[in-house]
Formats: structure tokens, sequence, C-alpha cells
């Protein structure tokens, strides 16, 4: 066949499926003006005055219509009626983000709408990594995201309501299918990772040169080979690393996706910390340790988020170790006890209207941060979170960098945005939300 006559007809095929598709799509589309295989209702419409062009159609067709830019059908809606209809009174259904090729092409992504869970997890993770066995992995590795994802579902499991009953009725756990099994099998591919780089530093140690948390109990391992009763053992290390990395890797992740998340429902709250940062570290340099104590106002947010998530409620399970007489009640040894971080973190006497969101719970008339024996957000005694310290220097930094340099832009307004967990078991779970990061 001539090269040319197969030209014609592949093009006029092509028409034809274009017209007979539209034929299709209109039919349960609103009406609008007949378009042009191709380019669509382009040459229909003034391109210098495309309103003019909309409100000659709505003439014709009504307050809501159809025209075609190039192949894609647009619906129109024209007039306040139709958008209050359609924004308002149905705006779930509309509350989705439409395609804007250039501005798509020129940021490339970047600015768009975003879940943060994942990159707020990278960050904290890495940390822990570089403690327990100095590494630190790249955002886009394959082994980094999954490892990720089980720890996000796993901690998102830990709070349900579900893991409550098999807390406290164990024996279900061995027979009954649920949620647990999938925590159990994400924490022990978690624990199998962890016991592979332990066998890797076993190989390349070097008691001179230790480079991680690892090594510095590998050492002290060496070191006590010869005492029965040493608690420096191999499933020791592997159960230390473990908990270190869970304590240290979600909780954070999740303190600061909960704080992005109350900052946009409080947008003064916003202002105030950027106004902050902006007087005391500006724009010309990282945000360090030294700059927190001239951040008084910072320093109540962070607070402020911690006590109002109340991220872990009822505090990991403790056990008396001997028989205890407690305010005048005999406690055996090895009992259970919980710890309700809540009632402290909520006392109303200490922190007024304590289920409002306010930094002024730890700030004085002047405007000075206020400490308070009630804040108890990683909890109190020989038990207290291991990891404190660290994690105030995280939350900070991690904080005051992302306000550094991005403004917070919620995809709904900040009365409709929902602070309610997910669920408020043994872990409080942010509700899952987008927003955009706006650069400064």
């Amino acid at each position: 066949m001539d090269p040319a006559v197969a030209l014609v007809l592949s093009i006029s095929c092509l028409l034809l499926f274009s017209l007979w598709r539209w034929s299709t799509t209109r039919q349960k589309l609103p009406p609008g003006p007949t378009p042009l295989p191709i380019i669509g209702n382009i040459l229909q419409m003034d391109l210098k005055d495309i309103s003019k062009s909309l409100t000659k159609f709505s003439k014709a067709y009504g307050p809501v219509f159809t025209l075609y830019f190039g192949t894609k059908p647009t619906v129109i809606l024209h007039g306040y009626e139709a958008v209050k209809e359609a924004l308002v009174d149905h705006g779930d259904e509309f509350s989705g983000r439409g395609s804007f090729p250039l501005f798509e092409r020129i940021n490339k992504g970047h600015a768009s709408p975003c879940d943060p869970t994942f990159i707020l997890g990278c960050a904290p993770c890495n940390v822990i990594c570089s403690v327990i066995f100095q590494k630190r992995f790249e955002y886009s590795d394959q082994n980094f995201i999954h490892f990720l994802k089980l720890l996000t579902e796993a901690f998102t499991i830990l709070g349900s309501p579900w893991i409550q009953v098999c807390t406290n009725f164990p024996a279900l756990i061995d027979y009954l299918p649920g949620s647990h099994n999938k925590f159990i099998k994400n924490m022990c591919f978690i624990q199998n990772f962890i016991l592979e780089k332990i066998k890797e530093h076993q190989q390349s140690l070097d008691v001179n040169n230790p480079r991680d948390f690892i090594d510095c109990f590998l050492i002290k391992m060496e070191q006590e080979k010869h005492n029965e009763q040493s608690e420096f053992t191999l499933e020791n290390l592997k159960i230390a690393a473990f908990d270190l990395f869970i304590g240290g890797t979600d909780s954070i992740s999740s303190t600061v996706r909960y704080g992005l998340l109350l900052l946009l429902k409080h947008p003064e709250v916003t202002v105030k910390l950027q106004q902050e940062i902006e007087r005391v570290i500006g724009r010309n340099r990282s945000p360090c340790m030294q700059d927190r104590s001239h951040m008084p106002y910072t320093d109540a947010v962070i607070h402020e988020i911690l006590r109002f998530i109340n991220m872990g409620p009822t505090n990991a399970p403790r056990a008396v170790t001997h028989d205890v007489k407690f305010r005048n009640y005999l406690i055996p040894k090895g009992t259970t006890v919980l710890p309700s971080l809540t009632s402290a973190l909520h006392d109303d006497k200490q922190f007024p209207n304590p289920e409002r969101f306010d930094p002024g719970h730890f700030l004085d008339k002047n405007g000075n941060f206020k400490k308070t024996d009630y804040f108890l957000a990683f909890s109190t005694g020989k038990r207290v979170c291991v990891g404190e310290g660290l994690a105030r220097m995280e939350l900070f930094l991690l904080l005051t960098t992302i306000l550094q340099n991005f403004k917070l832009k919620p995809l709904v307004e900040p009365k409709d945005i929902s602070i309610t967990p997910v669920f408020g078991g043994m872990s409080s779970v942010p509700p899952p939300y987008q927003l955009c990061f706006i650069p400064i």
C-alpha cells in the first residue's frame, strides 16, 4: 500500500475513533458545544478573555456545561449557586486537586500536596541507624522504603483497639487470627535485619576503634565473656538495638507529623513560630540546639504538641519487683502496673482547658518558658524514655528547619481539619492528611 494512502487511512481511523469516544463520553457529561477532534473547543473560545467565553457558553448551555480543552473534557461551574453547591454542599466529592500541566512541569512535583509520613520518617530513622550501626540510607533505597513501611504499619496496628484486647488477654495471641500477627511479623523482620548487621559488625570489629552502639556492646561482650552472669549477650544486643530502633524512629516521625497537623489547624501559632525563628535564627544558617534557650515560644509549642497528642497514653506496662505497700495497699511482686500518662498531661488544674491545643500552657505571664512536673510525655522514674534527650533535639531541629524554609498550606480550611487520632490505644496515631510545603 502506498505510504501516503496508509497515512491518510490511519489519520481517518484516529479521527473516527476520537469522534466515537467523545460521543460516548459526552452522553454522560453536562451539555456543551460540539468539540472538534484533537483540538476540542479551543477555536470556539476567545483565548484573550476566557471568562467572557464562559459567560457566553453558560447562556446557551446553563450554569453547568462541558468544554474540551484538547481531548480532555472539563466541566465548567458558572455562577455562585453552581460553585457553592459543588465546592461546599458536595465538598468531599469536589476536593481533589486538578491538573495544571505548566506548573506541574515547572515544579516537577514539588510544592504539590503530599502525605508527609514517608519523608518525616526518613530523618529520625537515619539518625537511629547512624547511632546503632553507623549506617545512613538514601531515601530512594528500596530496602529503606520497605523498612519504613513496616514500621509505620506496625505502629498503626499498635494503636488499634485489638492490640488492647491482646494485651489484656495474651492467650489470644497464639490462637486467634488478627492484626497482631502482622505486627509480630513486621517486628521479626526488623529484628532479623538488625541481627544481620550485628553479624557484619562481628566480622569487621576493631576493639580499639568502636564505630557505633553495636561495636561498643560487642566489646563489652568480649570483656565479660567469662562472666556467666553477664547480661552482655548476643540476644540482649539484638533486643537492645531493636528497642532503640523502634523507640527512636516512628515515635519521632509521628510526633512531627501530628505537630504539623496541629500547626495547620492553628495557623496563628505557626505565624508566631516563624516570627521567632526569623528573629533568632534568620535565613542564613541552619538551626542549632543553642538556639532553643532563646526561643521560649518554640519550646512551648513543642511541649504542647507532646502534651496534646499524648503519644503513649497508657505508657509501657511496668511491674513491681517485690511486694510493696503503696497507699495502704499491698501490691504483690510481679503485678503489672499501667501508669496513665494522660491523667497528668491532661490535668485540668495544671493545664486549663486540657483538651485545647494552647502553647500558653508552657508560658508564664511574661512569655518565658514555664516548666512543670506534670509534663510526663517521656514518662518518669527509672524507666523514663532512654532517648528523651535525643528526641528533644530531633523535634526541635526538625520543626524549626521545616518552618524556617517552608510555609505550610492545608488543602482545606483550618476549621475543617480533623485532629482526632485514628486510634487511641497504646499509641496515638495522627489521621492521614496531605499538605503543601511552599518554599519561603
